[in-house]
């Protein structure tokens, strides 16, 4: 990937980010309005607590907002760098080839060393 692409993808998740952040604080902020709105008008019987009816709401499309931004936490399923990957795997089996290891693991290497032989051959049956 070239420098220009690798910005403009750059800069598209940062876009996408800064969406979320956008959304969350708007989300904070209406809270904050409807529960100081809820507090202040209730009657003097019984309070009305309704505030939490529409922000529920609006909680579960923030979630799923937060999931196509960040992915489910603790994977990489739903993230850019996933789908760029899913898509190389099937282009290689659609190829008749095995898919490429992937890129974020790096081969272990083991070291192997020499056994110390603490027995005489004539030891082993």
């Amino acid at each position: 990937m070239n420098e220009s692409k690798a910005y403009k993808a750059a800069k598209k998740r940062m876009l996408l980010k800064k969406g979320f952040y956008k959304h969350l604080g708007t989300y904070i902020a209406v809270g904050i309005f409807f529960l100081g709105l809820n507090t202040f008008t209730y009657s003097q019987g019984e309070p009305d607590i309704w505030f939490h009816v529409p922000m529920m709401g609006w909680a579960v499309g923030l979630l799923i907002h937060y999931f196509s931004v960040f992915g489910l936490p603790g994977t990489n399923i739903l993230t850019q760098e996933w789908e760029e990957e899913e898509i190389e795997r099937e282009l290689w089996r659609m190829r008749g080839r095995t898919p490429l290891p992937d890129a974020t693991q790096e081969a272990d290497e083991l070291e192997l060393k020499e056994m110390q032989r603490d027995w005489k051959e004539q030891d082993l049956v």
